[in-house]
């Protein structure tokens, strides 16, 4: 097992593999940037390194910076966590040349499912049926409408590289074809430094389910079962829970859906943790969509119903070792719901609400877990996708696991900010979602049916939000950041920048 990780991502999901670290008895390497100086991931490491100015292009983004740190710090191994890097092909072979593990696939492996396009292509070599769609990226908007007549519409216009529902246009008619274009093409520019976008034909009112996986490098894989991800807000998942609804009443889809994911991952040599990702239509059908070549957001709940802890395998594997688990051996147990609390203004497009926090209480007791990165008096920052915590819980049943989420919600406050806490209040007590009528339009039909202001669609939100960060930090200087010592519950020993 390796002796010290340095750990390439901030927010709740650095403290989680910083957590996973110390129980493993391996030292931690925290990085960050200004507008992170005072962040939980850096009082929690043993050692911390400043990358940066508050841009992830300058901090989280710098390849460079972070192997410099990796090598100044003696750490064996990076883990990248999710978002930033994490599917990064440069990255991942760049540590490899460095000698340093990635806690991840192989390059090549993301390199065959890390961009939308090759990995549809690996998923029809194996045998499994995706969405309908192009098979390479578009050479115009010429051909974009000559294909979407071909399938007819509505189509989606979506970035090959990337998610998070970043360069992804919903297009209803020729009309509005060209305007998608420009914009899907200027998105995945920003977001992915790559201008490629395909056409998938749009499934209406479809779910959204996953397949967990986990593969070592001796050729053994598994997968752990289903997430249902079907609540998301501009294609961005929000609520999360493990089993879904739709594939526990339906006798053999588990396992339909688990050997098609393990198909793919064979077929791409893949090793370490991943999700496949399907689209399910009304009749149960369901389509291969994507891989995420990384640990998911809402891994969680995966490890609150099989009992794995997914962080401590990723290091495992990354380390060398056998993976020691059959397929027989996994076991679902109960059910798991988890919800995203972001600092957002759901009644408002769910637009960005940075800021401090000035009143914290979290819920607890049994069947209860929160990650997160968030304190009392921590600022959350603007430069950053705006999620503080999640929010995660476990009962024997659905119907147990939604009461447990309502009293865990209402024993939540954080004040300060504007957050989505009422608003998942909300959709946890309403019959639609205790029914488990799900599907990826159901943010935008609850606001329609309740009279509130909804999130329609709204591409220029989440730009909009960027602008007002450039802003911000090319008139905050770095020097006015919160330097105060650390409270003594954290460690700080052997805390220092980088040089530059």
């Amino acid at each position: 097992m390796f002796r010290k990780v340095l750990v390439a991502n901030r927010g709740e999901i650095a403290v989680r593999v910083i957590r996973a670290l110390h129980e493993l008895g391996i030292e931690s390497v925290a990085v960050f940037s200004d507008a992170d100086r005072e962040a939980l991931h850096v009082r929690m490491a043993d050692e911390a390194v400043r990358i940066g100015s508050p841009p992830s292009s300058e901090s989280y983004l710098r390849i460079d910076r972070i192997l410099d740190a990796a090598r100044a710090r003696g750490a064996e191994a990076i883990h990248p966590g999710y978002g930033f890097l994490s599917e990064n092909a440069e990255f991942a072979g760049a540590c490899e040349q460095a000698g340093i593990a990635f806690v991840g696939p192989s390059a090549a492996a993301i390199r065959a499912l890390g961009s939308k396009t090759t990995a549809r292509r690996v998923a029809l070599a194996a045998g499994v049926e995706v969405v309908p769609g192009t098979e390479r990226p578009l050479t115009g908007v010429e051909e974009a409408r000559e294909v979407a007549a071909g399938f007819g519409y509505p189509v989606f216009l979506k970035a090959a590289e990337g998610g998070g529902g970043k360069g992804l246009r919903r297009v209803d008619s020729e009309g509005g074809l060209a305007a998608a274009w420009r914009d899907a093409v200027s998105e995945s520019e920003r977001s992915f430094r790559s201008a490629e976008v395909y056409i998938e034909k749009l499934i209406d009112r479809p779910r959204h389910i996953e397949i967990q996986v986990l593969a070592d490098g001796f050729g053994n894989a598994v997968h752990l079962g289903e997430r249902e991800c079907s609540i998301q807000r501009r294609h961005q998942k929000v609520i999360e829970e493990c089993p879904s609804p739709l594939v526990a009443t339906r006798p053999g889809m588990r396992e339909a859906m688990g050997e098609a994911a393990l198909k793919v991952v064979r077929a791409a040599a893949y090793t370490n943790a991943g999700t496949v990702e399907f689209l399910v239509d009304r009749e149960g059908r369901f389509y291969f969509l994507e891989m995420n070549t990384r640990l998911q957001v809402e891994h969680p709940i995966t490890e609150l119903v099989t009992g794995l802890d997914l962080v401590h395998w990723q290091l495992r594997v990354a380390a060398g070792e056998s993976l020691g688990i059959r397929q027989q051996d996994v076991r679902w147990n109960g059910h798991a719901i988890e919800c995203r609390v972001y600092a957002e203004d759901p009644y408002n497009n769910f637009y960005p609400s940075p800021g401090r926090i000035t009143q914290l209480g979290r819920p607890a007791g049994p069947g209860v877990r929160i990650d997160s990165g968030a304190y009392l008096g921590w600022t959350v920052p603007l430069e950053y996708d705006p999620l503080v915590a999640k929010l995660a819980v476990w009962a024997g049943s659905r119907g147990e696991a939604i009461r447990r989420m309502l009293r865990a919600l209402d024993e939540y406050t954080l004040d300060g900010i504007k957050t989505t806490l009422g608003f998942y209040r909300q959709v946890f007590a309403s019959e639609a979602y205790q029914n488990a009528e799900l599907h990826t339009g159901f943010i935008e039909e609850f606001f329609e049916c309740n009279g509130a202001p909804h999130s329609a669609a709204d591409p220029d939100a989440e730009f909009a939000a960027a602008l007002v960060a450039a802003v911000h930090s090319l008139t905050h200087a770095a020097a006015s950041l919160p330097t105060g010592p650390a409270p003594s519950r954290w460690r700080t020993a052997g805390r220092e920048e980088l040089l530059r």
